[in-house]
């Protein structure tokens, strides 16, 4: 048997915990303003944006800390490292935005059945501002790994970039309108587009945690690859792609090949294609000699 790991991944784990940071940094600074901002002017959608940076705030902090654990080595306890943990906290963070979903729904419910007077102007200022805010903690956290980490922390802030772009909306048309009902009908907006980007996360994390094979590899592609990529291979069988975490992919496979003593320079083609194709860099193969073919007898030796 034939094992194959890479580990040249702690620079980018570092950058990332860096780059968390300083987006939970900018985040929490402005939702402190928003809110304030937000009582004072009476507007649900900047409330609602608000409210979605605090919970943006949790989550980039659960995403640092995630990056910074999956720095740590693998243990003779959790013998794949760390990196898994990235799975827990974007299951976390989809939860989170389910209930800021649900709280923003329940609010705009309300201001339908008792509209309350907004402060349009104040509402179109402070959101301009936060519009500008969202999309540099955007362009901070694109500029990182991307993993599933980073993509449920950029959900996060892709709703918040939408809400500070509906709170200036409505600042606008109540301004020159007067015309209530748009900050809560901006609001319900925002929150379908926010679960509709929240499920199909959720979707991808279900994936992991049940070891599906990653959405962008199909495994029969990868299995009649495998048996083409040189002459002596007979058939691959028992093939199981699954991942670990988002940009940690995982493959084991028995292969079945006509002469044991040709393994060596097998495995190599078959590491090349797998790594050079599909970016599989953690393989393990189990070469398994066809019946009555040479090199029979070390097959008990080879399986150990």
């Amino acid at each position: 048997m034939t094992h194959n790991h890479d580990h040249g991944q702690h620079h980018a784990h570092t950058t990332g915990g860096n780059v968390f940071f300083l987006a939970l940094g900018l985040t929490l600074l402005f939702a402190l303003v928003e809110i304030v901002g937000g009582f004072w002017s009476g507007s649900l959608a900047l409330l609602g944006d608000a409210g979605h940076m605090f919970s943006d705030s949790f989550a980039l902090g659960l995403a640092a800390v995630a990056s910074v654990l999956a720095m740590k080595p693998a243990t003779t306890r959790f013998s794949y490292g760390y990196g898994r943990i990235e799975v827990v906290v974007a299951l976390i963070n989809v939860l989170l935005m389910f209930a800021v979903v649900a709280w923003i729904a329940v609010e705009a419910w309300q201001r339908f059945a008792s509209p309350s007077e907004v402060r349009g102007v104040a509402v179109m200022l402070i959101a301009f501002i936060g519009l500008v805010v969202n999309l540099l903690v955007a362009w901070v956290l694109h500029r990182g790994e991307q993993t599933l980490n980073t993509r449920a922390a950029m959900l996060h802030v892709l709703g918040d970039v939408l809400g500070s772009v509906a709170a200036l909306v409505s600042g606008l048309v109540i301004t020159f309108t007067g015309w209530l009902p748009i900050d809560p009908i901006l609001s319900l907006l925002i929150g379908v587009l926010i679960l509709v980007s929240s499920i199909r996360l959720l979707r991808e994390t279900l994936n992991l945690i049940l070891e599906g094979v990653p959405a962008n590899i199909n495994l029969e592609e990868v299995g009649q690859a495998m048996a083409s990529s040189a002459s002596g291979i007979h058939s691959v069988h028992d093939l199981h792609i699954w991942a670990v975490s988002s940009n940690h992919v995982m493959l084991s496979a028995h292969v079945i090949i006509e002469d044991l003593t040709r393994w060596p320079s097998i495995h190599k083609s078959i590491e090349s294609l797998l790594h050079d194709r599909f970016e599989i860099t953690h393989v393990t193969l189990q070469p398994v000699a066809v019946p009555g073919s040479v090199g029979v007898g070390e097959i008990q030796t080879a399986g150990k």
